[in-house]
């Protein structure tokens, strides 16, 4: 497949749900509304990309995979994988990809890793002696052969979730679709997903489509990332021409001891400071303007609510920052 081909294109991509918001304690008392989960999205994802797709909770992002992979209709617009269009020649699209959704029952419990996976084989029409060397690849590369013909009622969420990345790969599709693979996993078993997810990409040569919530995820393995909010893709390019979005910005980082408990509040107060969190180490992180955000203000907020600061780090802003800066626009 041409490097220059888009795998994916979506043209003015909208999808409407129907809902129906409760007006008054009874059953009965509803109105119908519509939501438009997408609103008009231009895409395209060229053939060998790491494409990451970020955005918060109900930006539509997995409606958007699930128009993808054919288990939704677009209500407006167009799209097609590997040419295919996702309407008109589903069974020809659901052949070229690879799909693993959050939170998916999709597994048999009762059946081992290795069943499972010639199981779904022998659904995608593989031959049995095809099919087993294709489930002993996958169990071998998803690290899972010696659980091999263990229960999948006996795995971990992070060896389901490794079984069914090897799923998705059985059939020897271009295109992966993996939709927050990471979500709920502990941070060891977290890290050793998406090493498995770099080698899938690089020594196979697929094309990935990854939706997370996990901005430093995307920003160590993602070619390019777009950015949904409110179903319209605010941002798109790669985390390097981002981050450039924010070049009038810095990052202070700073360790208080001690650390009143309404500092990091106090702190987003000052002028020029666009957020301030606290991280899981006890430091303050602020995000400011260059121009505005003056380390004597700082100093001084620190002091008035009886803190000391121990050590200052200044840094340029993070995929995570821009993150923030373009949803609070």
């Amino acid at each position: 497949m041409n490097a220059d081909f888009p795998v994916i294109r979506a043209e003015n991509l909208q999808k409407e749900y129907v809902v129906h918001r409760r007006t008054g304690p009874l059953p009965w008392q509803r109105r119908q509304e519509s939501v438009w989960a997408l609103k008009g999205v231009d895409l395209e994802i060229r053939h060998g990309e790491f494409f990451g797709l970020l955005g918060p909770n109900g930006a539509g992002k997995t409606t958007l995979v699930k128009i993808l992979c054919t288990l939704l209709m677009p209500t407006k617009g167009r799209a097609w994988v590997a040419g295919r269009d996702v309407v008109m020649q589903e069974q020809q699209v659901r052949r070229m990809l690879g799909v693993a959704l959050t939170g998916e029952r999709g597994m048999y419990w009762k059946l081992t890793g290795r069943e499972n996976l010639l199981y779904y084989a022998a659904l995608y029409g593989l031959a049995s002696r095809e099919a087993r060397k294709r489930a002993q690849t996958a169990l071998d590369l998803m690290g899972l052969s010696d659980r091999a013909d263990d229960l999948v009622e006996q795995y971990s969420t992070g060896m389901r979730q490794r079984l069914a990345i090897a799923r998705s790969f059985l059939h020897d599709p271009p295109l992966l679709l993996l939709d927050e693979p990471t979500a709920g996993l502990d941070p060891q078993a977290a890290r050793t997903i998406r090493a498995l997810i770099v080698r899938l990409q690089q020594e196979f040569s697929k094309t990935i489509l990854l939706t997370t919530h996990n901005l430093h995820e995307a920003e160590q393995l993602c070619d390019r990332v777009g950015i949904l909010r409110e179903g319209q893709l605010i941002a798109l390019g790669t985390p390097a021409q981002l981050k450039r979005q924010v070049v009038s910005e810095a990052v202070v980082e700073l360790e208080v001891e001690p650390k009143p408990s309404g500092l990091t509040a106090a702190l987003a107060t000052l002028a020029g400071v666009i957020r301030a969190e606290s991280l899981e180490n006890g430091q303050v992180r602020l995000l400011g303007k260059k121009d505005e955000m003056v380390l004597d203000s700082i100093l001084q907020c620190v002091n008035a609510e009886g803190g000391k600061i121990s050590r200052v780090v200044l840094k340029e802003p993070s995929l995570e920052d821009v993150f923030f800066h373009l949803l609070s626009e």
